[in-house]
């Protein structure tokens, strides 16, 4: 079993030896034991002094509220206390080095903040006439024309919300693509090594999906591929750098034999932040990818969003870029609304434009960078990553030989026999400060452990971060497995049972009085 059930998950059951005692006041010196909001306050009494509503005639039809709710009323500095001491338990990139693998949140310069909250920008609403916004317009042409520069592609799609979404939008393209010249092909083939949502937006799509295996270096088996290869198949979805964090090495050959049977590559572009600035994807063949604004070209992205997921397009599927979107003719730079003026188009795929503020954060993200500077900031994302490799390697067990992209890979082999699983190992990251990595993703490794560090880090901070897995990893070796199955001891709360967490959840509070 991956949880450990039954844990203390309170101050007052901690073993002796482990923690101080329990306090009076269950706060753990400046560290409040926080309450949930109904649970602070006072019912009698509110917040904020308002004029009795006047009576009206009730619409209701009986069906009126009957007593009190019960919300207690809270003061303004109770309010901000609140969310102040619930926000100081928020762990963030703003608090430490954040090793989560694969679509990771990075920096997120206070400059892109600056620029996307300027009132021309930030006061933009998705219902003005475009005569009222041509700077807006005019900046969605440059990301545009950033982005076709950068991965040498004639197209794209600003529209889609997110990764997954531009996912969608490009299968849509291809099946139009498809439709077009009357070939009603039915499969997608989507190698074990690509991301969860590519299976999941293929069958979305109404395509069956078909695996395609890794090999033992942890990139497609090409051998398999070639052999899914038929008059049936529609598309090849692969990921580039892949999830085990390497780059494709026969994705030139890939490409080739795609074309071949008559279908479209499709590249999951999430991980375009290890090869911005050193090779572009149309030059690989590839005919449609979705890019991370949030990853790549550092937008803040969390909690649902919100996302931006722009797609690229090669000349093969150019024609069937959806609406809306934005050209220059005669008449300046305009959105173009209706598919009617894009033939071959499969419609319209979303009501509005895209995310302002996540264009202007990434523009102002690639022009404050430059292309020189982009490029340095994947090479730095490559090389740090790479550090946490070689740097590991002899205590941790890397999943694969040889040097990785922008993300660090290892499987859970260095544990064997020590008691100590992933889930452990990664719970007792939390006792020193550090939120864990990507853990059993990908599928392809057993127990995996997958590091990104990205592009900002430091090496004084790699090294700290460094030395304190190195420090865990022989302690596991040691037989200390206390220190792994009973972590975490000093996190507001101790472990959880996290599949009942989700599974069952039990939802209860008291209410103020």
């Amino acid at each position: 079993m991956m949880n450990k059930q039954g844990r203390p998950t309170g101050i007052d059951s901690i073993e002796s030896g482990l923690a101080p005692i329990a306090t009076f006041s269950g706060n753990q010196g400046l560290d409040h034991e926080e309450a949930l909001i109904f649970e602070i306050g006072d019912t009698k009494r509110s917040g904020v002094d308002l004029p009795a509503a006047p009576k009206v005639a009730s619409r209701l039809g009986g069906l009126d509220r009957q007593g009190e709710i019960g919300l207690a009323g809270l003061s303004e500095p109770e309010t901000v206390r609140h969310y102040t001491r619930l926000s100081r338990k928020n762990y963030a990139i703003d608090m430490g080095l954040y090793p989560l693998g694969s679509c990771t949140m990075k920096h997120n310069p206070r400059l892109n903040e600056k620029i996307a909250r300027l009132p021309g920008f930030g006061d933009i609403h998705p219902l003005q006439p475009q005569s009222t916004v041509p700077g807006a317009i005019e900046l969605m042409e440059q990301l545009s024309h950033w982005l076709m520069t950068l991965t040498g592609m004639p197209a794209v799609a600003l529209s889609p919300k997110a990764g997954a979404h531009g996912e969608l939008c490009g299968l849509m393209a291809i099946r139009a693509a498809h439709d077009a010249r009357g070939d009603a092909r039915r499969v997608v083939l989507v190698p074990e090594s690509a991301h969860g949502t590519n299976p999941a937006t293929a069958a979305l799509c109404g395509y069956d999906v078909v695996s395609i295996p890794a090999n033992d270096k942890g990139r497609v088996d090409f051998a398999a591929l070639k052999s899914k290869l038929g008059p049936d198949v529609a598309a090849l979805m692969l990921t580039n750098p892949n999830t085990c964090g390497l780059f494709e090495s026969e994705i030139i050959e890939i490409a080739e034999a795609v074309h071949e049977a008559g279908a479209y590559f499709y590249c999951d572009g999430a991980n375009f932040n290890a090869i911005v600035g050193r090779v572009r994807p149309g030059d690989l063949g590839i005919d449609a990818m979705h890019i991370n604004l949030h990853k790549t070209f550092s937008t803040p992205h969390g909690g649902g969003g919100p996302g931006s997921g722009p797609v690229v397009f090669s000349a093969r599927l150019a024609a069937h870029v959806p609406a809306p979107h934005v050209v220059r003719d005669t008449d300046g730079v305009r959105l173009v609304e209706h598919a009617a003026e894009l033939p071959g188009s499969f419609g319209r795929l979303t009501a509005f434009h895209g995310q302002m503020g996540m264009y202007v954060r990434a523009l102002t993200f690639m022009m404050s960078h430059g292309a020189d500077g982009l490029k340095q900031a994947a090479e730095d994302a490559v090389l740090s990553a790479n550090y946490i490799l070689a740097s590991l390697k002899e205590v941790m067990s890397p999943s694969f030989d040889g040097p990785c992209m922008h993300e660090a890979l290892f499987d859970d082999s260095f544990l064997k026999d020590t008691g100590v699983t992933t889930l452990d190992f990664a719970k007792a990251m939390i006792d020193e400060g550090y939120h864990p990595m990507t853990m059993y993703f990908p599928l392809v490794v057993h127990g995996a452990l997958l590091i990104e560090p990205t592009e900002s880090e430091s090496k004084q901070s790699l090294d700290a971060f460094i030395e304190t897995l190195r420090a865990l990893a022989e302690a596991a070796k040691s037989g200390d497995s206390d220190r792994f199955t009973n972590a975490p001891i000093y996190a507001p709360r101790r472990r959880l049972d996290e599949t009942g967490a989700a599974r069952k959840p039990v939802l209860t509070w008291a209410a103020a009085e």
